[in-house]
């Protein structure tokens, strides 16, 4: 085979060996970017499972300061109720009304009471009254007892202290101690919600730092796996130009080994003998048949004659006898 043939063949061969290397190095690539991936995934979810712990901790404070300082405004709702009720027993007892004109719940309670207990007893007691006016205090405590359980649950709501209007001075004294009581207690709920509060800051700084690290290692990533899935799809790419050129080179190995061996047939076939050659031997044999005689080669004219004349000669008699020569 002549030299230019193979080297078509050593071209595509250099350039499938050159892109066989750039894919294992774009391949090698490619994994690199998978494992970096993996790894921002990894920390990525150790990150998220510290800032959930970390929430839930922090959710966990945040609902008992909750319960803080709503304890502290039910102290804070007392305590002004009392203060509310103090101040109304100091208008009266300085013969004025409060400000907007409503008596505190307690007061009304008090004087509610205090009037159910008086018709009661005159009703049970006072044997002058005529039918008309016991009716009429019959009217009246239907409404003061229609009265009273409307102010009953207020009271018992806002823990109300009943007080007795009969003593003023030492109703006020101990309406102003309670009320101090549920300032203090208003106090100390709020400054313990303070603290946890003091506890719940640098845990939301942290909580903070959590989210926007899990952002970053999220994004790494997500770029780590586009900068993966381009490399694959470069490496996709080059790889149907690598199997283009594979199979260029099996066919011309394919064609190569079909002409020497067709080369090889034929040089084969001129060497062969007529016994060797089946259809020869075949082509004789017919001849044989039909013709009776087979002439192999050909002879040339003067060649017959001289082989005529040649035949002749031997035909020719040989003279047989003796000649004796005579001495004398």
């Amino acid at each position: 085979m002549p030299e230019d043939s193979d080297k078509p063949e050593d071209d595509l061969r250099t350039r499938l060996h050159a892109m066989e290397t750039r894919l294992r190095r774009m391949r090698e690539q490619r994994n690199g970017h998978n494992e970096n991936s993996r790894r921002a995934a990894d920390s990525r979810n150790s990150v998220q499972d510290q800032a959930r712990e970390l929430r839930e901790r922090i959710k966990g404070r945040m609902e008992e300061q909750k319960e803080l300082r709503n304890r502290a405004k039910v102290h804070q709702g007392k305590r002004d109720e009392i203060q509310s009720q103090m101040r109304e027993l100091i208008s009266q007892r300085r013969g004025k009304r409060g400000e907007d004109g409503l008596k505190p719940v307690v007061i009304q309670l008090s004087e509610t009471l205090g009037e159910i207990d008086r018709i009661e007893n005159r009703i049970m007691t006072d044997g002058s009254l005529t039918l008309a006016k016991e009716n009429a205090m019959l009217k009246r405590l239907k409404t003061l007892i229609a009265k009273r359980e409307e102010l009953l649950p207020i009271a018992e709501e806002f823990q109300i202290i009943e007080i007795d209007l009969g003593d003023m001075e030492g109703s006020i004294q101990l309406l102003k101690a309670e009320a101090d009581a549920q300032h203090k207690s208003m106090l100390e709920a709020n400054k313990e919600a303070d603290e946890i509060w003091e506890e719940i800051k640098p845990m939301l700084e942290e909580r903070d730092f959590l989210r926007a690290e899990g952002d970053r290692l999220h994004n790494a990533f997500v770029a780590s796996r586009e900068a993966a899935d381009k490399v694959h799809s470069g490496m996709k790419a080059l790889l149907d130009q690598v199997n283009e050129i594979r199979n260029e080179i099996k066919a011309q190995q394919e064609e190569r080994e079909r002409i020497i061996k067709e080369h090889n047939q034929s040089v084969k076939d001129a060497l062969k003998t007529p016994d060797e050659d089946e259809q020869l031997a075949t082509s004789l044999a017919d001849q044989l048949l039909e013709h009776g005689s087979i002439t192999l080669g050909g002879a040339r004219k003067g060649d017959e004659s001289s082989s005529q004349r040649t035949s002749k000669e031997k035909k020719k008699p040989r003279r047989l006898g003796t000649t004796r020569g005579n001495k004398n």
